[in-house]
């Protein structure tokens, strides 16, 4: 895997992924940057929530559960002083499907948290991890 971060201007940059696609980023005013792109601890927050997003849709898929959505709404803390590192991540899981059973879910959940997600594995030694999920009917 690799990845290639050019400065653009300003406090902007713009990331070329290995696999060919541009990821720009920006910092605060109060920073230099003009706000027009996520923070790169921003984009480190939602590759966790895509990467355990990713893992919880294919183990329910693969375990043939009816699963028509799934969000994920993080909330993170850092520390006060540099490096400002995560200390605490929340993952609220909102799963939607067909007769789906929270036990089924809460499974999903547990196994990407303890064995699949390498993005929040990895925040998981800086931060505290906590997942909590609600399942909701498809209509």
């Amino acid at each position: 895997m690799d990845c290639t971060v050019r400065w653009h201007e300003g406090m902007s940059f713009i990331a070329e992924t290995g696999s060919g696609h541009m990821v720009p980023m920006d910092g605060a005013p109060a920073a230099g940057g003009r706000n027009l792109a996520p923070r790169p601890m921003e984009l480190l927050l939602a590759g966790a929530g895509g990467c355990t997003s990713f893992d919880i849709v294919m183990i329910l898929q693969r375990g043939r559960h009816s699963v028509t959505g799934c969000e994920v709404r993080l909330t993170a803390e850092r520390a006060e002083e540099d490096p400002k590192v995560f200390t605490r991540i929340n993952m609220h899981f909102v799963v939607t499907g067909k007769a789906l059973k929270p036990e089924a879910v809460e499974r999903a959940v547990n196994l990407s948290a303890e064995k699949y997600c390498s993005a929040s594995i990895m925040l998981g030694k800086t931060a505290e991890m906590t997942h909590t999920f609600e399942v909701i009917e498809a209509q």
